[in-house]
């Protein structure tokens, strides 16, 4: 039995969804943490390997890049190969990405694995918004997305539990081979996410739930935007509505971008910062662990809440990068009370706004999903590929309060950014 949402999204509602959902929150979790363990581990890497913040800072670049220069072949990728296998893959890769760093000797064989650990990443996002348009029903779209957007905030957890438990007393090169251990797991659980079998769906269905833009939505000329985006396309002729579309889209990503280049810098820097601010390394990665586990409660229950409410998502979104840059600015202020105030925003606003994205601009292009996973992904990940080298390179020169408030500026215009697309897309319907 199947029912349409939007007429372009087939979602099946026999499915039971929230298993897939899950698998597919772990695969992101393991698959963005290669780029955060080193950012922890980076203190004991430099002093080991006798390489300069910049150098790390500059690898972990080129993890976040490959992610969103990869993003446009994975957004291909994904449509064509079972979700299973997607993640299944992109899990396995970063388990061997994290255990070939566990063994590197110098900057070039960091940065080697960490350009691979990239490009598996791409996957993750595009092949979500399939996976939560074809089998999420529409009323529990922002809660499954808040759960795979936890990622981010997830990623984070391992890391700092092996700066508490594991680095003192075994060193970096064992952490980081538990992380790869550990990114082993989700694979097991990535057969969840396999269809049940059904009847064939018919040529437009195909084209649908693989993420295509669809016959039926090809003659609304809307280019399969339902909701908000379609009364975009009804506005005027289809090419404005496009245009109108694609401007909404391009700021939301800008806006992800700058928001996540203070959030990221702060995620990766996050033990340098709290040592900075007079903690403790054990003390700061269970800091880091606390903070990343207030980020994945609030990506679900604002997921929660907000279903009951979706048009208000931009509002919420633009609400928590303000937030999450109050917390840059009192990290700016550096001292141990602020930080750990400063840190819980960053983390938990800061970061909750990723998964409520996916959400919004899947309503806003449901026949084109992959799309909507991957304006998220190459705007988030353009701003994480800004901040490892960029904080790095400002706060040798300038000191880590200063690039903390460069950092908070950024979420404010990050904010500016989102409300300007809500408000053209508000004056366009």
């Amino acid at each position: 039995m199947t029912m349409t949402i939007n007429r372009s999204l087939p979602v099946h509602s026999t499915v039971r969804h929230w298993p897939g959902v899950v698998a597919a929150a772990l695969t992101a979790t393991v698959t963005v943490m290669p780029g955060f363990t080193i950012g922890a581990l980076a203190p004991s890497i430099e002093a080991d390997l006798q390489i300069s913040r910049n150098a790390v800072g500059l690898a972990m670049s080129v993890f976040y890049a490959a992610t969103a220069f990869g993003s446009p072949v994975a957004k291909r990728v994904v449509v064509r190969l079972p979700i299973s296998t997607v993640l299944a893959v992109a899990a396995l890769v970063a388990s061997a990405v994290m255990l070939v760093a566990s063994r590197a000797t110098g900057p070039g064989m960091l940065t080697a694995a960490l350009l691979v650990g990239g490009l598996s990443n791409a996957l993750v996002q595009p092949v979500a918004g399939r996976l939560i348009a074809a089998r999420v029903p529409e009323h529990r779209r922002s809660l499954a997305a808040g759960a795979i957007g936890a990622a981010l905030g997830a990623g984070t957890v391992v890391p700092g539990l092996l700066v508490a438990l594991v680095l003192p007393a075994y060193g970096w090169r064992a952490a980081l081979l538990a992380a790869g251990i550990v990114a082993l797991v989700p694979a097991a659980f990535a057969p969840l996410t396999r269809a049940p079998d059904r009847p064939r769906p018919t040529r437009q269905r195909e084209t649908s739930e693989a993420g295509g833009a669809g016959r039926a939505s090809a003659a609304r000329g809307s280019g399969g935007a339902g909701g908000e985006a379609g009364r975009t396309g009804q506005s005027g002729p289809a090419g404005d509505g496009q245009r109108t579309l694609g401007r909404v889209l391009a700021l939301w990503a800008l806006a992800a971008a700058l928001s996540a280049t203070g959030n990221n810098a702060v995620a990766t820097y996050f033990v340098e910062l709290g040592t900075h601010a007079g903690l403790g390394t054990a003390l700061t990665g269970n800091l880091l662990s606390l903070s990343a586990l207030f980020a994945i409660a609030v990506r679900i229950t604002a997921g929660a809440l907000t279903d009951r409410a979706p048009r208000r998502n931009p509002a919420v979104i633009v609400t928590m990068m303000l937030t999450g840059g109050l917390g840059l600015a009192l990290i700016a202020i550096g001292t141990s009370t602020t930080f750990v105030l400063g840190a819980i925003l960053a983390f938990s606003a800061g970061w909750g706004w990723t998964g409520l994205l996916l959400a919004t601009t899947l309503r806003l292009v449901p026949g084109r999903t992959e799309d909507a996973g991957h304006t998220v992904q190459v705007g988030v990940y353009a701003g994480a590929t800004i901040a490892p080298f960029a904080f790095g390179a400002l706060s040798s020169t300038f000191g880590f309060p200063a690039t903390a408030l460069v950092a908070a500026v950024a979420a404010v215009a990050a904010a500016a950014a989102m409300a300007s697309g809500a408000l053209l897309l508000r004056r366009s319907g």
